[in-house]
């Protein structure tokens, strides 16, 4: 078995595993690289058809390249689709510039989650990230819990004279051997399943190239600058790069030791700022 089809085969695993133990999932889309290729892994998972709700959660500051991008596939592949966003915040003119990134991120992004969760009662959340996307997320498991206030569930306590947030402990010693924990009590609001954690950013061109997944105009070079990540348009830089094609993406991350992120708010992007989003619901 190739390598593409040994990521693939476990993460369809996983798939059909949440859609097993789970009432009421449903996968997040920022219709970004990662995102759009776990829509594509999940139709074909499950017969050619997405069958959890999707959730977009808009801040109302994205490119507007992303919105064209997520209007014209939920409509080619008839998705389930919940546009959710603070609208009291957007309103307000929250913004980095007046909030901070974390704040911003906060309140446009992870309060919007715990809305969105509240409303339609879902029990796990289908998401996109990856192990070597920030290091902060090496801490993550494939099937993670959070509580009523979408924190990291298992949380031991500090000890005495120890530094910095709680660590989180996970329970799921076993997942080496792909054996997953997915019910983890009453003091469990929702748990965040990570199909492609295992995955890099290279294996996510290679499935987008092998597979022939639709893909965001803004990660191909134009006059000589390209986005290798997105976000925000307020939180999110262009990188220099000649690579218009898919092949030639992957010909420069092979060749560069530039972080993925890179791009991203450098403030939201430390250890202690990421760790602290995280603990509070970031995805």
């Amino acid at each position: 078995m190739k390598e593409m089809d040994k990521l693939v085969s476990k993460t369809e695993y996983i798939l059909r595993q949440a859609r097993a133990e789970f009432k009421r999932p449903a996968v997040l889309w920022s219709a970004g690289k990662d995102s759009t290729c776990m829509l594509y892994l999940i139709k074909n998972t499950f017969m050619g058809k997405v069958p959890f709700p999707v959730v977009h959660l808009d801040t109302g500051k994205k490119f507007p390249e992303i919105y064209d991008f997520r209007d014209r596939i939920s409509s080619e592949i008839d998705l389930d689709m919940i546009v959710a966003s603070n609208k009291d915040a957007i309103r307000e003119g929250v913004s980095p510039e007046k909030k901070g990134h974390m704040e911003c991120c906060n309140v446009l992004k992870t309060q919007t989650l715990r809305q969105v969760v509240d409303e339609h009662k879902f029990d796990a959340l289908i998401m996109s990230i990856r192990r070597d996307e920030h290091y902060m997320r090496n801490l993550e498991r494939y099937f993670s819990p959070r509580d009523d206030d979408l924190k990291w569930h298992i949380v031991r306590p500090k000890r005495k004279g120890e530094a910095g947030d709680a660590p989180f402990e996970s329970l799921q010693q076993a997942e080496m051997w792909e054996l997953y924990q997915t019910d983890f009590g009453e003091r469990c609001s929702h748990v965040r399943v990570h199909p492609i954690l295992h995955w890099t950013e290279v294996d996510v061109w290679n499935y987008i190239k092998e597979y022939d997944i639709p893909t965001n105009p803004l990660y191909f070079s134009k006059n000589g600058m390209r986005y290798r990540t997105l976000g925000c348009m307020g939180c999110t830089l262009p990188m220099k790069s000649d690579a218009a094609t898919i092949d030639e993406i992957i010909t420069e991350l092979k060749n560069t030791d530039e972080p993925e992120r890179s791009g991203r708010a450098q403030d939201k992007e430390k250890q202690d700022t990421m760790r602290k989003l995280r603990a509070l619901g970031y995805m």
